[in-house]
């Protein structure tokens, strides 16, 4: 039985494919058109799921949406009473859901199916159930407490929910327009960083300032009883005049959301390429830890609601890997799970796994304990690629081209790494990677100024050994995914300074040789030569989505100044 999960018609496009709950295939759609964060209906990610599994799209049993217009409609009608939003947003939520709900006439033009000849189910999964889905089904836990938080979708930002076997049951939800992902996005923008996904930025940037604005923002996002919190609607335009949204296919875009008021209270917001003064710095500061205890109280009230030792997350405010990494040593949860794709992206496994679980009863069969579920490519077309674009190389067995790449990398070359499956999710884990030494404290600067090209404050990432962790962690915890920041032992950040924060933090991935027996040989053969077991790794791309065809691979290698390439089994060397 094969179930396909979308995303669509919002930003993080993407599918998912599975075979009687088991994953076969799973890709965002940017990885394809090569626009970041591409939004509309994910027909390339669609076409490689099917042809992934040889299969056709009258093969399919189901097939789901992360949208239903139906959820919460007496909520929306109720708020459009009350609030009497502008004619724009209501215009504009029609159209939308116009749109959701002809799932099927969207699929069959997409691919180009009959329509009457295709005899597949066809699903609208509520936002936040697929969230939720997604990060449960997919976990090592029987049973877990669950938590979806993000801006908004299908009029709620945050549900809680608990999951027994094949089973979720919601406990409470957050409806629009309080959220802490609009919170926290409102402030991004403020801060001059109005790109759809900068949010990530504002974690790095907040090591270097102080919360001296905490107490006002409080005042902004009130923490209530029993886990939950509002928003002072004043200083935000998106439950009122609405937010210009591009959602169609393409680069998606939000407005504006923070209100007049709030730059009254604040003052001038930066300018995207403004100077970062203290000021800003502070504020970036502020809002990470207001986030973070906002989020401490809802987890701690889910904890004690369901007395469940074992958390499992999702949803964009789910990436906030600073608050992520304090979660075991500050609360009683004793064991976590946050799917790799936990933003939007991530809802299209939700929907496929909820279908096969929550709708058709079927036992759980899957632990997701990698993120390799992208395309892969052979060597032989590799190397019918290579001869393409007439460049020169080597040819290395495996084990011989871990020793060398070390070798590199150890004499300070950067190197690009590609193999295997690509990730899914946002984050490089080791297949589409950009590797460096970590014990050189100017390669951080180096990988700015020859490849990057991003922002200073924003640190690299160490991939570790996961037998290794506790050497150089104060946290043990596996994090296959990238997800976590854990603070770097005091006597261990002299020794990896290029992955070590200015707060003393880095967020790790954890590699086991079971998960991706290359990439633990190569930070192994490293570890033999140096005596640690760290890689600086970093996405292969230059400010575009994370390559995915050897040619992308061989494009960002020839126009940077990356030392070298390992493709496969082939280096090419510059």
């Amino acid at each position: 039985m094969y179930i396909l999960g979308i995303n669509a018609y919002h930003a993080g496009a993407a599918a998912c494919l599975i075979e009687d709950g088991r994953l076969i295939a799973a890709a965002e759609e940017e990885r394809f058109t090569r626009i970041k964060y591409w939004a509309g209906f994910p027909t390339l990610a669609v076409k490689y799921c099917l042809e992934r599994a040889g299969i056709s799209a009258y093969d399919l049993a189901s097939v789901g949406i992360s949208k239903d217009p139906s959820a919460n409609l007496y909520k929306k009608v109720l708020f459009a009473l009350r609030h009497r939003p502008s004619l724009h947003l209501i215009r504009e939520r029609l159209t939308h859901m116009g749109e959701v709900r002809d799932l099927k006439g969207a699929f069959c033009h997409a691919l180009g199916v009959e329509r009457r000849a295709l005899k597949t189910d066809f699903h609208n999964i509520e936002h936040h159930r697929a969230h939720l889905a997604s990060a449960f089904f997919v976990s090592p836990f029987e049973q877990a407490a669950l938590l979806s938080i993000d801006g908004f979708g299908d009029f709620v930002s945050t549900m809680t929910g608990s999951g027994v076997g094949n089973c979720i049951q919601t406990i409470d939800t957050i409806n629009y327009p309080h959220s802490l992902g609009i919170f926290f996005t409102a402030v991004t923008q403020w801060l001059g960083f109005p790109k759809f996904g900068d949010e990530g930025k504002i974690q790095g940037l907040a090591a270097y300032g102080r919360p001296v604005y905490a107490d006002e923002l409080r005042k902004i996002l009130r923490l209530g009883t029993e886990g939950s919190f509002e928003l002072d609607l004043d200083y935000f335009v998106h439950w009122a005049e609405g937010v210009d949204m591009t959602w169609e296919s393409g680069l998606p875009t939000l407005g504006t959301i923070y209100s007049a008021k709030f730059v009254d209270h604040f003052g001038t917001p930066r300018s995207a390429r403004g100077e970062l003064t203290p000021p800003y710095i502070d504020m970036a500061a502020s809002v990470q830890q207001v986030l973070e205890e906002a989020e401490f109280h809802v987890v701690r009230h889910l904890q004690r609601t369901t007395g469940f030792k074992t958390l499992c997350m999702a949803g964009g405010v789910a990436l906030n890997s600073s608050f992520n990494g304090k979660i075991l040593p500050e609360t009683e949860f004793e064991h976590i799970f946050i799917q790799p794709a936990s933003n939007d992206a991530g809802t299209a496994m939700g929907v496929a796994y909820y279908i096969y679980h929550q709708i058709l009863d079927k036992p759980r069969r899957f632990v997701m304990r990698n993120s390799y579920a992208g395309p892969c490519y052979s060597n032989d077309t590799i190397e019918q690629t290579l001869h393409r674009y007439n460049l020169a190389y080597r040819t290395l067995e495996e084990c011989d081209l871990t020793a060398v790449v070390a070798e590199m990398v150890e004499s300070g070359k950067v190197i690009g790494w590609f193999q295997g499956q690509m990730e899914w999710g946002p984050r490089a884990l080791g297949n589409r990677s950009i590797l460096a030494d970590p014990r050189r404290a100017d390669m951080k600067d180096v990988l700015n100024a020859r490849i990057k090209h991003r922002e200073q404050f924003r640190p690299f990432a160490p991939s570790v050994l996961a037998e290794r962790v506790g050497d150089y962690f104060d946290q043990s915890y596996p994090d296959p995914f990238m997800l976590k920041v854990y603070k770097v032992l005091q006597h261990k950040r002299a020794e990896i300074p290029a992955v070590t924060h200015v707060d003393g933090t880095g967020r790790l991935q954890t590699v086991e040789q079971q998960a991706n027996p290359l990439y633990w040989q190569l930070i192994s053969s490293f570890a033999e030569r140096t005596g640690v077991p760290v890689l600086l790794n970093t996405s292969f791309n230059e400010n575009e989505p994370i390559v995915c065809r050897p040619e992308e691979a061989i494009e960002c290698f020839l126009r940077t100044r990356m030392d070298a390439l390992a493709i496969g089994n082939y280096l090419i060397c510059k």
